[in-house]
């Protein structure tokens, strides 16, 4: 059995995987197709474009973070009843947890789920020298399949037809459209990257221009014979669903707290545990029946005026983590729970206040990179013999005195000590990804038992 699926990788900056990748599902979704979307790497903004232009949620994948068989199996899952699956690169194709091997990269992905490959080549201020460039990429490694290149920044049809000639003739494979230097289809961006598009409001006519532009300049029945791949099964193991635990976890979700992995979610409803969101933004208290809180990333700082006015959700976070409710709080989740965020204008507003210390946003990058994570003592979450992944980005930083770190992680620069615990508040920078060690969720809900029982 066959189905369309294929990486739609770049050969680096300049190249907007984004805006190919969202006009493409929409070009297609015009054609009739069901088109399920994929994130390689840790991002968790392109996937909600990619959310909000085909309605079916967008998942992350990443060969490092998690078993080949687990990337498998959510692609499997995921597309099962999709017409095509979209699997969006992340930086250069070859770009991963290492300069020295893929491990990680979009060209891991593309061999790990036999997908073919579109590789996307900017071609601004190049002729034939585009054809080494796409040479290069092919020859670096004979395991991955690029199948078709799609040009971009040409700034005639003149200049694609040169480039196209050059790829075709050099490097054996077609060139199956372009898109010429356009003015007004870029998505905005801020520090962390894309504007969310949970933030952008009302996206149709943005997306419909892409899909147009793409549909005008590529040939979308070459792309689609071009992509055929075989169907994926899932091992039926990471996902079989559980009985219901009578758990409920309550999850902050808006426009200032939506960075979470859709499996994370995913795995703690299969191991019966029940989901209740609510938000702060709203001045939503927590759910009554929560028995455990999760808070995610996000962008705190960038609503910390109405989270500072907002006391009724503040003042139930309080109660829940006093109560002793495991409350596990990442990035953004984390910053909100200190004593106050102060902006990069300099304007400090009143946080939670669970966690002694405040935050501070910077103009450069305090810290970006895949992390292993390793458990700390009364960690309900992960313990001292117990390892997870993850990763860690953020442009702010924490100052705080005597406190006890929450676990310890290891990243490029070696490792360090990190977060904040304190009974069952589990807080830091580092993102987990509960599909690394799904007994992590295990952990949680144990936990989470303990403490209702002795209610």
């Amino acid at each position: 059995m066959q189905t369309n699926r294929f990486v739609l990788a770049g050969t680096g900056s300049g190249v907007g995987k984004t805006t190919f990748t969202i006009g493409l599902m929409k070009a297609l979704q015009e054609k009739g197709k069901i088109v399920q979307g994929f994130k390689c790497g840790p991002d968790y903004i392109d996937p909600t474009y990619h959310t909000a232009v085909t309605e079916r949620v967008s998942r992350n994948i990443d060969s490092w973070m998690f078993s080949h068989e687990a990337v498998r199996d959510i692609v499997a899952r995921a597309s099962e009843d999709a017409d095509v699956s979209i699997i969006e690169g992340v930086m250069g194709f070859y770009d991963g947890k290492s300069p020295l091997s893929d491990a990680g990269s979009a060209a891991d992905i593309s061999v790990v789920t036999e997908s073919p490959v579109i590789l996307i080549v900017n071609c601004a201020s190049m002729a034939r020298s585009v054809a080494a460039v796409v040479k290069g990429f092919q020859l670096l490694s004979d395991q991955p399949n690029i199948v078709g290149v799609i040009t971009n920044q040409v700034g005639s049809v003149g200049h694609y037809e040169i480039a196209k000639a050059a790829i075709e003739q050099e490097c054996g494979i077609p060139v199956i459209g372009y898109l010429k230097r356009e003015q007004g289809i870029d998505i905005p961006s801020r520090h962390l990257g894309l504007v969310p598009a949970i933030e952008r409001g009302e996206l149709d006519t943005f997306f419909d221009k892409l899909g147009s532009l793409m549909a005008e300049t590529i040939d979308l029945e070459l792309l689609l014979e071009l992509t055929k791949a075989p169907v994926l099964q899932e091992s039926g193991q990471l996902f079989a669903e559980q009985p219901s635990q009578n758990i409920c976890i309550a999850v902050a979700k808006d426009a200032a707290f939506n960075f979470y992995y859709e499996e994370n979610l995913a795995l703690l409803r299969a191991k019966g545990a029940e989901l209740q969101f609510f938000s702060p933004l709203a001045n939503e208290p927590v759910p009554a029946e929560a028995d455990g809180l999760y808070i995610g990333g996000g962008f705190p700082e960038e609503f910390a005026d109405i989270l500072a006015e907002n006391s009724d959700v503040k003042k139930s976070i309080r109660e829940a983590v006093a109560k002793g409710l495991p409350t596990l709080a990442e990035c953004g989740g984390f910053m909100y729970l200190t004593e106050a965020i102060t902006n990069s204008n300099g304007d400090r507003y009143d946080m939670v206040g669970v966690i002694p210390g405040e935050v501070a946003m910077q103009t450069k990058l305090a810290a970006l990179g895949y992390r292993e994570i390793f458990g700390t003592q009364h960690n309900f979450l992960i313990g001292t013999d117990e390892e997870a992944k993850g990763h860690e980005f953020h442009y702010s930083k924490y100052s705080g005195s005597h406190n006890t770190p929450a676990y310890e992680t290891k990243g490029r620069l070696g490792n360090k000590q990190e977060g904040y615990q304190a009974g069952n508040l589990v807080a830091g920078y580092t993102h987990f990804h509960f599909v690394s060690n799904p007994k992590l969720v295990d952990n949680w809900l144990t936990a989470c038992k303990k403490v209702k029982n002795h209610d």
